[in-house]
């Protein structure tokens, strides 16, 4: 991957996780990553439509994960994918807690666990 598309992705992104939302300036720890949506060990390749930018947490819950299981109907349901689908008609905020529009929204906050006690304290410092 080369820096120019990594510069790219952080730009296209306002330097934002594209799942939890959390700016780059907020994130004590690390770096927000170049995340592969979907994962090269499925596939997923270097081109700049498969790239978005993600937060440590949200990238280590993420994983490998294409799919998991929506906490209201139990069904299998994909996660949310940055590049072909609008953040607002899957997420909302109520608060500092991210609720979920969809089956998507739902389940993609469940896997990523974005809102677990490290993501709200950041959201509320910030």
């Amino acid at each position: 991957m080369t820096e120019a598309t990594k510069a790219l992705v952080r730009q296209r992104a306002g330097f934002r996780c594209e799942y939890c939302r959390l700016h780059q300036d907020d994130s004590p720890l690390a770096a927000l990553h170049i995340e592969h949506v979907r994962p090269r060990k499925h596939g997923g390749s270097d081109h700049e439509s498969n790239l978005c930018l993600a937060c440590i947490d949200c990238n280590l819950h993420k994983g490998a994960n294409l799919t998991g299981i929506d906490p209201v109907t139990g069904a299998v349901t994909e996660l949310f994918h940055p590049r072909s689908q609008r953040w607002e008609d899957h997420f909302f905020w109520a608060g500092i807690h991210l609720q979920g529009i969809t089956a998507i929204g739902r389940t993609t906050i469940q896997v990523l666990c974005m809102n677990s006690d490290d993501q709200l304290d950041l959201r509320a410092a910030s």
